[in-house]
């Protein structure tokens, strides 16, 4: 039974599979159905998080929106996500960013990663 499990999501792996990391500021052009037509749309945030590996890999990102916190977690390797494009690199000392929940304004930046 494990090895038809394994076969299944071997079949599902993306191979552009989108690099990026926690911290980083992204661009997820997600495919929205709207009836019978298909649009993309596009949502930038901040990545929270990374978790899970493989088929089951997700990962959160969170966004400004009129004042309010929005977030959203995909999966990685989920068709209805289009592409994922890095608009900036941040620099982070732990692996979840829980703590920008509660943080509003300069405090809720993340630094950028400078090479």
């Amino acid at each position: 039974m494990n090895d038809i499990i394994k076969n299944i999501e071997a079949a599902q792996l993306r191979e552009d599979a989108p690099q990026f990391n926690v911290g980083d500021t992204v661009k997820v052009y997600a495919k929205i159905k709207e009836g019978n037509r298909e649009r993309i749309q596009v949502f930038e945030g901040t990545v929270l998080k990374k978790q899970g590996g493989s088929v089951r890999a997700t990962f959160t990102v969170r966004k400004n929106s009129n004042g309010i916190g929005v977030e959203k977690t995909w999966p990685l390797h989920s068709p209805n996500v289009e592409k994922v494009e890095v608009v900036r690199r941040g620099r982070v000392r732990r692996a979840k960013l829980n703590y920008l929940r509660q943080r509003v304004g300069k405090s809720a930046k993340v630094k950028e990663l400078v090479k």
